[in-house]
């Protein structure tokens, strides 16, 4: 992983270098998108095809005019790739691109130390609905919805290393639709490719949530370097 302003200094001039212009500079990442969010701080998930497991994460601070990278580290995705968002089904370990918000944050270990963002501690009655006969589809229930089978929902507290630290990902989130997908995360690596979510190693997701300020409206946007599913789509 690589943190720090000597990183972002690495990073930066690499994301100025477009493939095929002989090493001519270009905008960074984040300037070549169709929407950011509308914040100062963005992170980007990028894989090389719908096909891939693994690809890079980056996150970014604006200021001054300009995009900076403030760091960056591998990234997992979903078991099956990456589909398109809005045409994601529930229950195909797909990585859904576009871009999104980022709620809030939770996990089972404490928040590291200079977290801002809300931070929802995980306890031993803490489940997510996955269930689309409930009404708590997609959200948090604690402790389990009566309407919600527990073979539809995650216990969160029993994925110890993947939701030590977590950020909820806002796909499906507002106004969910039944079957397109349920607790969609940015969290720590487990021991290979997600069920859907974005994952990175523990000391990138601790990195990140003492970098990212809910003040500044930071967005997550997934996507291919190329394609239908490009990032510079969204």
């Amino acid at each position: 992983m690589l943190t720090g302003a000597a990183s972002a200094a690495v990073l930066l001039s690499l994301s100025l270098l477009a493939p095929g212009t002989g090493g001519q500079p270009s905008a960074p990442l984040p300037d070549r998108m169709a929407d950011t969010g509308g914040g100062t701080q963005l992170i980007t998930a990028v894989a090389a095809g719908t096909g891939s497991t693994s690809g890079t994460l980056t996150w970014w601070d604006r200021g001054d005019g300009r995009w900076v990278a403030a760091g960056s580290a591998p990234a997992r995705f979903g078991a099956k790739g990456l589909t398109e968002g809005s045409a994601r089904r529930q229950g195909t370990d797909t990585t859904p691109t576009g871009i999104y918000g980022l709620p809030y944050a939770f996990g089972i270990e404490a928040a590291p130390s200079g977290t801002t963002y809300t931070y929802r501690p995980v306890r031993q009655d803490s489940w997510w609905c996955q269930d689309n006969d409930s009404r708590s589809y997609n959200r948090w229930t604690e402790p389990l919805a009566a309407d919600c089978r527990a073979s539809r929902a995650e216990h969160l507290i029993t994925y110890r290393a993947q939701y030590a630290h977590a950020l909820v990902v806002d796909f499906n989130y507002h106004g969910p639709v039944r079957g397109r997908g349920a607790g969609i995360f940015l969290h720590v690596n487990g021991r290979g490719a997600t069920a859907g979510c974005v994952s990175v190693p523990g000391e990138a997701m601790r990195t990140i949530l003492r970098w990212a300020d809910p003040g500044r409206a930071p967005h997550l946007a997934i996507g291919t370097t190329s394609g239908p599913t490009a990032i510079t789509r969204y």
